[in-house]
């Protein structure tokens, strides 16, 4: 027998709950955007620390949101005026209000974080919480007269004038060093894409209307539309010395594209009225991206955990492999287990950890949460933290389970046929840098062996740029991505540059202190010595070779101690996430003197 629906949402209770929630929601994605639109600001005025600080503090937003949502309805209601059947009335009613929503998306995963904060485990299914998306994003429209992108036709302006009009829309207040120059770099790159092709009626430029800005760039994203065929492109923004702006590349590689978007990097601030438009967009320029990873780089970070763990759960069930310990040599804090069909790792913290390690849970966890918070520069994976997830039982063999009960029993508990971890962190599964290097040995790949330790080298270099020392920088702690870059991935040691003292080991003043095998100088605790990084780093002799030849500073305190004081003096780093070969100040139409001046 069908339900009597209008006596089913009969509950005014339920009704005022949805609309708490949701007026929380759209508080939040207001701020949300107005800090957003700020990020054109300090673009423009070249106030580069804002923009950190900005892009930092938009993380806990949501977390603060949802955290006044939960207590204005503990406030308001009683325990006993909730029964069942205005929870569910309450998702009803919600999805009611969602149907005209611009971000319904968004606000659905909102409405599950404020219940699962309020409601048991038990709860946590369809008939409460939104498991399953209910309201459609596909076609909404802005309501603010600016649509998601803009459409231009070369055919009729002539490409040149195309870039120009492209630029001009953003309206920046920043004055150009050449436009005119800048656009012909522009149309010669597409001429090398579109140059060797038959045209087609429907040959168009499509741009998405709002820059994305992320460190000291803003960036222009489109594609280009001939046919059937799509060539997406992203075209940087910087500023000169004098803070004038220039065009500084083409990227239209879609694996250079897919690394911008990588969640080794810090969130864009976009601007965004419509978000699942913007995603729709770039997922038809790298379709292989899970949307999920869109939305998180985006800033969107909540949703793209949601969208996660949709696709987990339905991974879990069109898959039967079984969990397994991640290969590499296990670590001391934490303890990391997979399953082979799916491409992230699944990360605890362990219950105590032995020596030489002098740290506590809470404050790995702590490490994970700066990081999370920090900008990452393309070198430090993005972590997924989640409570209280559920796994089914028959996917854990017994020794997996046994060593999880083992290491961190305060985190794993049994239910039934389920097995519950209270506190996880996920990551996209990457080769440990170790294990690649001893592949790329085996297989007498020289070339390979030295891009490891070249991008290991790189890797460091940019961490530190970002005010980052790894702590522990061990092969086995950094990761090699599908693209061939490294990645740190392992945070419990990791300090600030700027918290560290960089010293060079004191001259012995005899042979006895030469023989010592403890120090016989005194060592503070933020003391770091770099000579000192050979002897547990360079004992390859291949890897050696390769390590001078691309780093060698990195054994000296002098490259430690002058970027400690860059830092210090308030500069922040350049961070170019394409090759360098690719700018137009490096390629030979721009290698005349008054050009290089120029940039």
């Amino acid at each position: 027998m069908q339900p009597d629906f209008p006596k089913l949402l009969s509950s005014q209770i339920a009704f005022d709950i949805a609309r708490t929630i949701l007026d929380g929601f759209d508080k939040h994605y207001r701020l949300f955007r107005q800090v957003s639109q700020q990020a054109k600001d300090f673009f423009e005025k070249s106030d580069w620390a804002n923009a950190q600080r900005t892009a930092r503090e938009r993380i806990s937003y949501y977390d603060k949101r949802v955290q006044e949502c939960v207590q204005i309805l503990e406030d308001e209601y009683a325990p006993d005026d909730l029964s069942d059947e205005v929870w569910r009335e309450v998702k009803l009613h919600y999805i009611g209000l969602l149907i005209n929503h611009k971000q319904p998306e968004l606000a659905e995963i909102f409405f599950n974080s404020v219940c699962c904060s309020i409601l048991h485990r038990t709860y946590f299914h369809n008939d409460f919480i939104f498991v399953r998306p209910a309201v459609s994003t596909e076609y909404i429209e802005p309501v603010q007269g600016i649509p998601t992108y803009r459409v231009y036709y070369p055919g009729r302006e002539g490409m040149r004038n195309v870039w120009k009009h492209v630029v001009n829309e953003f309206k920046l207040q920043s004055e150009f060093v050449d436009l005119d120059r800048d656009a012909a770099y522009v149309e010669q790159r597409m001429d090398a894409i579109f140059g060797n092709v038959e045209i087609e009626s429907n040959y168009q430029v499509q741009v998405l209307a709002s820059l994305f800005y992320r460190n000291k760039g803003a960036y222009i994203v489109g594609k280009g539309i001939n046919g059937n065929r799509i060539y997406p492109f992203v075209i940087p923004i910087l500023q000169n010395r004098k803070g004038r702006l220039l065009l500084d590349t083409v990227i239209f590689d879609p694996a250079l594209i897919t690394v911008l978007f990588s969640f080794t990097r810090a969130y864009f601030m976009v601007d965004m009225e419509v978000p699942s438009a913007y995603v729709h967009f770039l997922r038809s320029m790298m379709p292989y991206k899970p949307r999920s990873e869109i939305y998180t780089i985006l800033g969107l970070q909540k949703l793209g955990k949601g969208l996660f763990y949709r696709d987990f759960l339905h991974h879990l069930h069109h898959s039967s492999d079984r969990f397994q310990a991640s290969p590499g040599i296990r670590g001391l804090v934490m303890v990391v287990f997979e399953l082979p069909s799916f491409p992230y790792v699944f990360k605890l913290i362990k219950d105590y950890f032995p020596p030489p390690k002098d740290t506590t849970p809470a404050l790995v966890a702590e490490k994970y949460l700066l990081v999370k918070n920090h900008d990452r520069v393309g070198r430090m994976a993005d972590t997924l933290e989640f409570s209280h997830v559920a796994f089914p039982r028959e996917r854990f063999s017994k020794e997996l389970l046994a060593e999880l009960k083992e290491v961190a029993p305060s985190l794993v508990e049994e239910e039934s046929e389920q097995i519950v971890i209270r506190h996880l962190y996920i990551e996209r599964r990457m080769v440990p840098l170790n294990i690649w290097l001893t592949k790329a040995e085996e297989r007498g790949d020289a070339d390979a062996l030295e891009h490891g330790i070249k991008e290991y080298g790189n890797a460091i270099k940019d961490l530190v740029g970002a005010n980052i020392f790894p702590g522990d920088m061990l092969y086995k702690n950094f990761g090699v991505t599908k693209h061939g870059r490294v990645v740190f991935y392992d945070y419990d040691e990791i300090e600030y540059i700027t918290d560290c003292n960089f010293r060079a080991i004191p001259v012995a003043r005899n042979e006895e202190d030469e023989m010592s095998a403890e120090p016989w100088y005194p060592v503070g605790k933020h003391d770091v010595f770099p000579e000192q990084f050979e002897t547990f780093l360079l004992g390859n002799p291949s890897v050696r070779k390769y390590f001078l030849k691309h780093h060698a500073d990195l054994l000296t305190p002098e490259f430690w101690q002058n970027r400690k004081q860059r830092i210090m003096q308030g500069y922040i780093e350049d961070v170019f996430p394409y090759p360098q070969e690719m700018r137009f100040c490096n390629q030979p139409h721009a290698a005349s003197a008054s050009a290089q001046a120029s940039y």
